[in-house]
């Protein structure tokens, strides 16, 4: 194996903790399994006394893999795992739980379900808000914050407290346990008994831990009990590739390491054999920006590559329309579509290009769930009005939107299943106000009837006022008004293409059946664009790599107010703009949602590096 200087420092490394700070395309899989080879060979540590810690299941079988064909033994017995199998391994020891112990994701949620009943909160997508919910309790546990001094952003301080306690009453009753509660009862288990621990830490002497950035609190302890007191702590990761804050992991965990372990020995694996000279150049300067990070010295294998692409264009549908030319045009000269992805901060931004791929029968893989707007209920309350300007009548329907904007009309007045104007409007001869708002409405649904889908979009939003009941109910909900407001922009952006309703409802139930049977049918394609979040980017590689929508609001995300924040989009960046290996493609727009917008900070932080 041909090693680099760095590399070879790593490899040999035998007692005492090291820090290998592994940047984009460096090698490191190649690093902790030809050290994991070396402990054993070179070093005569048992491989039973070696454990090796991967986050994802898929990148633990891919390390056992490549550490099996280096050794040509498939009988070392290295363990390798995940930080929850390990944990559970060690609750399995400990209290004898079993796979029937471990609670499925249903019943979870089927348990958040039955919790909730007793409770008179007000939520419009159940699944979603459980799903909040979930998250914040996994943040505390992960972090082993006080449930006192926990501040929940999804319902009131006082009643998120006895959800938990009793969401936590039920899985002890049951003797179940979730995810989170595998690093919650290691670690106590570890701090409580002693002996225990003792026979643990005798048996994994030497341990490796990979991406190591993404490490949360509660897992960080655990690891630094199970390594004591020789504390052979081989970590290797990338503090610039922290990017799961809102997980609980904490790019400060490894800026600290050294402090933690006095003696550590640090190793920069300073060569990126992933990215060119241009792609490796343009990343470093806009990284160096952030404040709080380990410096670096990085550069390229491979001189071979072009200039980084920035260009702005009027709107995203120009942007997508010069995407999907500059696609077929490099796979018409010999490309395959898999060489390909095109990369997003948020899922909800994929839907218009979604449409121009499909119109123009590119094959694509989604990594993510992308939301159908079509099916959220903001949608459905449009369609409702619409519906009802068409001519329906439906009791259902008037049920539906006669309070959204308030109107104060009861429900009790619409007594038969289908609702006539005037008999509805004599319900309230006693209350001619009432009355009057009926009327209004009678008039509004006129009036929307002989516009096109767009102009009716935006009547109802500014001319019958359901923007401010959109800002009442997110105030209501204590929930970010601009996520809501954001999703009726993208609802009436994807009408402005259409002339009739007929039109544009169609197309909306083509989309939603093609993008349904899409799913389905492309799981196993092959050469196929990928279209993914940054997140979800992370660890792949794709020669051409295309950066979209790369607008102030978008990246950095509006909601990135503080400085650690702003840090966190700027490594969210860096990590999709360091998946491209040849060419790499950053796109901005003058305007989104017929809304004028500024170019990213990051298009000019990534053109010049802070100066020392």
């Amino acid at each position: 194996m041909n090693l680099n200087k760095s590399q070879h420092c790593a490899i040999h490394h035998k007692d005492g903790a090291m820090l290998v700070l592994a940047g984009p395309g460096s090698g490191k899989t190649a690093v902790i399994t030809q050290r994991t080879k070396n402990l054993i060979e070179e070093y005569n540590i048992l491989p039973s006394d070696i454990l090796v810690i991967t986050f994802t299941k898929a990148a633990s079988n891919e390390m056992k893999e490549r550490f099996y064909l280096l050794m040509g033994d498939r009988n070392a017995r290295v363990s390798f795992g995940t930080f929850h199998a390990v944990f559970f391994t060690i609750l399995k020891s400990a209290y004898n739980f079993s796979s029937e112990n471990i609670i499925s994701e249903d019943m979870r949620y089927r348990i958040m379900r039955e919790i909730l009943s007793g409770y008179m909160l007000d939520y419009k997508d159940e699944n979603e808000f459980i799903g909040n919910l979930l998250g914040e309790i996994g943040m505390i546990k992960n972090s082993r914050i006080d449930i006192n001094n926990f501040y929940s952003g999804v319902c009131g301080e006082d009643i998120f407290r006895k959800i938990y306690k009793e969401y936590e009453a039920r899985l002890r009753k049951s003797r179940l346990i979730d995810f989170d509660d595998m690093l919650l009862y290691t670690y106590e288990l570890f701090d409580q008994r002693k002996d225990i621990l003792a026979s643990w830490q005798k048996k994994f002497k030497y341990i490796l831990i990979d991406e190591f950035q993404d490490i949360n609190r509660t897992q960080y302890e655990i690891m630094k009990m199970l390594a004591y007191p020789q504390n052979n702590m081989f970590i290797v990761g990338d503090d610039d590739q922290s990017i799961y804050r809102f997980r609980g992991s904490r790019p400060e965990i490894m800026l600290n390491f050294e402090k933690d372990f006095p003696g550590a020995k640090r190793i920069l694996l300073d060569v990126n054999y992933r990215c060119g000279k241009y792609i490796v150049e343009t990343s470093k300067n806009l990284i160096s920006h952030n404040k709080e990070r380990f410096d670096k010295t990085i550069t390229a294998a491979s001189e071979s590559c072009e200039p980084v692409s920035y260009i702005t264009f009027e709107n995203r549908r120009d942007e997508n329309m010069y995407l999907i030319k500059d696609i077929k045009e490099l796979v018409g000269n010999g490309r395959c579509f898999k060489e390909f992805a095109v990369l997003f901060r948020t899922n909800i931004q994929a839907r218009s290009l979604i449409e121009q791929l499909m119109s123009y029968n590119i094959p694509f893989k989604i990594r993510d769930a992308v939301p159908n707007i079509y099916e959220h209920w903001i949608a459905n309350d449009i369609f409702t009005y619409q519906r009802l300007a068409m001519g329906s009548h439906e009791r259902k329907d008037f049920l539906q939107i006669m309070n959204r904007p308030k109107r104060y009309i009861s429900r009790d007045s619409l007594r038969h299943e289908c609702v006539e104007f005037a008999a509805w409007k004599k319900e309230f001869e006693t209350q001619p106000w009432i009355a009057e708002r009926i009327e209004k409405l009678e008039c509004d649904l006129k009036l929307i009837s002989q516009m096109s889908p767009y102009a009716s979009v935006n009547y109802i939003r500014r001319g019958i006022g359901y923007d401010e009941f959109l800002k009442e109910y997110a105030k209501y909900k204590s929930i970010n008004e601009e996520e809501l407001s954001d999703m009726l922009d993208e609802i009436q952006e994807s009408a402005a293409a259409y002339k009739t309703f007929a039109e544009w409802h169609e197309h909306i139930k083509k989309y939603t059946s093609e993008v349904k049977n899409h799913a389905k049918s492309h799981e196993e394609e092959t050469d196929a664009v990928t279209l993914s979040t940054f997140h979800s980017s992370k660890g792949l590689e794709y020669r051409n790599v295309y950066l979209i929508d790369v607008n102030e609001g978008i990246v950095p995300y509006k909601k990135a107010i503080l400085e650690k924040d702003i840090e966190e989009e700027r490594r969210l960046f860096y990590v999709g703009m360091t998946r491209a290996k040849e060419k790499l493609s950053i796109y901005s727009v003058r305007s989104v949602n017929d809304k004028s917008t500024s170019v990213s900070r990051f298009v000019e932080e990534s053109k010049n590096m802070v100066k020392d």
